[in-house]
């Protein structure tokens, strides 16, 4: 049965793109682009089907990284739709880190890389980005989407970084809850934002949907 939503709310589905190789290793990956592998693909299936059975989503937004589109393309066709591509959801900048294993940045950073998992809202990745930098363009780019879809489902498709950002935001949580919140694969989490800018967390990190599906 599909859940709706009030005219005073915009409800956003949030989504984490599918699976990539680099998914499955501890690796830096933000704005490097390996496309979603054969499992990935029917994460987003999966999760386009879940979502189409239970929220009227009438617009779909994602980071412009290929993961993240194939994954909203699938959620958009379910419902019809077009993905719109959206810069304020693009990963973060690793800089120096792209690419790289925790082992292999532990060489040259071993002081900011613990930081990076004990105190992440202190560190600016050399040659990239600051959660801090993240959270403004998320917030910015979240603040557009509801006032374009008042009264309206609208799906967003990032990036685990992004998200978690995003979600400690809505919650009023700061950076440093960062790894607080965890956000896997294709996973859905839901929240309503009304004309105030106020926040109701529904659903987190969701994955129920893609029980046995197998890797």
């Amino acid at each position: 049965m599909r859940e709706g939503v009030t005219k005073q709310t915009t409800r956003i589905v949030l989504i984490r793109h599918g699976q990539t190789a680099w998914n499955k290793v501890t690796r830096f990956r933000g704005q490097a682009d390996p496309p979603l592998d054969d499992f990935g693909h029917k994460q987003a299936k999966a999760t386009a089907d879940y979502v189409r059975d239970r929220w009227s989503v009438q617009a779909v937004y994602a980071s412009p990284m290929g993961r993240a589109v194939e994954t909203a393309e699938a959620v958009a066709r379910a419902h019809g739709l077009e993905v719109h591509q959206c810069d304020a959801l693009l990963d973060i900048d690793f800089g120096a880190w792209q690419g790289l294993t925790p082992e292999e940045v532990r060489e040259h950073h071993p002081k900011l890389l613990r930081m990076w998992f004990e105190e992440p809202h202190r560190v600016r990745i050399p040659g990239g980005e600051s959660l801090a930098v993240v959270r403004d363009r998320v917030t910015s780019g979240l603040t557009t989407i509801v006032e374009r879809h008042r009264g309206q489902a609208v799906a967003m498709v990032g990036h685990m970084v992004v998200n978690r950002v995003l979600l400690c935001a809505i919650l009023g949580l700061g950076n440093d809850r960062f790894w607080h919140l965890r956000q896997d694969t294709c996973a859905v989490s839901v929240f309503d934002v009304d004309l105030e800018s106020q926040a109701t967390l529904m659903l987190l990190n969701d994955t129920c949907h893609l029980v046995g599906l197998g890797d």
